[in-house]
């Protein structure tokens, strides 16, 4: 007597790929919802654009190699700083924010300044960074 076997379906006999696919697709979709993007979100200007910038609407700072604040050359704590950014853009609307950076500062010292000036909405903001630790 003869045995008849049941012949082997194939993939695409089944339904098992369909839903392979399916699961795929929403393991994609849930992954891509936990896909966060960091950083800071800064307006460039133009390439082209030129902005005059008085001499009263300037305020520097610079960042010297051990990470501390200098304003007009005396040390300064962040609170400090922002107090004296707030009243200058009090005074000045068309305030222009520039910081000295020495190349061996803390750079968490450099993304804190820069937080603070899209904290309190400057709206220039300019930083440059010397190697030597002089001048840039």
């Amino acid at each position: 007597m003869k045995l008849h076997r049941r012949q082997r379906r194939g993939i695409a006999d089944s339904s098992a790929s369909s839903d392979i696919a399916f699961l795929l697709i929403i393991y994609f979709i849930v992954i891509a919802g936990f896909n966060v993007n960091k950083g800071f979100l800064i307006n460039l200007p133009a390439r082209d654009s030129t902005r005059l910038i008085l001499k009263d609407d300037l305020l520097r700072f610079e960042l010297d190699g051990a990470g501390a604040l200098l304003h007009q050359g005396a040390h300064m704590d962040k609170r400090s700083a922002e107090q004296t950014i707030r009243s200058a853009i009090a005074a000045h609307p068309n305030l222009a924010v520039m910081l000295t950076v020495d190349g061996n500062a803390p750079w968490q010292e450099l993304v804190s300044f820069v937080e603070l000036a899209q904290k309190l909405k400057v709206d220039a903001f300019s930083f440059t960074v010397s190697k030597d630790g002089g001048s840039p």
